[in-house]
Order: structure tokens, then C-alpha cells, then sequence
């Protein structure tokens, strides 16, 4: 395991740029164009970053960006 020590600062840039990428990420999985290989290469992303994510925001803000298992079966369906 690595261990990071960051200021409030940069903690808060990390949130900052985590959430610019969840919401992007999940706003690419409602788009019907893309392939279903890219949503799962996406789908690997997305988890990464959420894990990241949960170590530097408080749960409240982690709340937003969990994927309700709905979604997930529904695309798992259509795969």
C-alpha cells in the first residue's frame, strides 16, 4: 500500500477533478451511440475513481455518484 499526505487544499482539488470525471463518465453511460466494449472499459474507469473518490470526500458527496444496482442490471441486460 502507498500512502499520500495532502493539505485541505489539494484535497479539495482532488475532489474537484473526481467529480468533474464521475459526472462525465456517467453522464457517457445514458448515451445510446456508445459501444458496448467502451461501456465496459468505462464501467472498469468509473469503479477506479469512485474508489478514489471515497478516500477523499465525505460519504454525503459519495452518496451522489453511487450507481443504483437498477442501472447496473439494465446495462448488463443490454451488453
Amino acid at each position: 500500500m502507498i500512502g499520500l499526505m495532502v493539505n485541505e487544499m489539494e484535497q479539495k482539488e482532488l475532489e474537484y477533478v473526481l467529480k468533474r470525471e464521475l459526472d462525465e463518465i456517467l453522464f457517457d453511460f445514458q448515451d445510446a451511440r456508445i459501444d458496448a466494449f467502451v461501456k465496459r472499459a468505462m464501467e472498469e474507469r468509473y469503479k477506479i475513481l469512485f474508489n478514489l473518490f471515497k478516500r477523499v470526500a465525505p460519504s454525503s458527496e459519495c452518496m451522489k455518484y453511487v450507481r443504483s444496482k437498477k442501472r447496473n442490471l439494465e446495462k448488463k441486460d443490454s451488453v
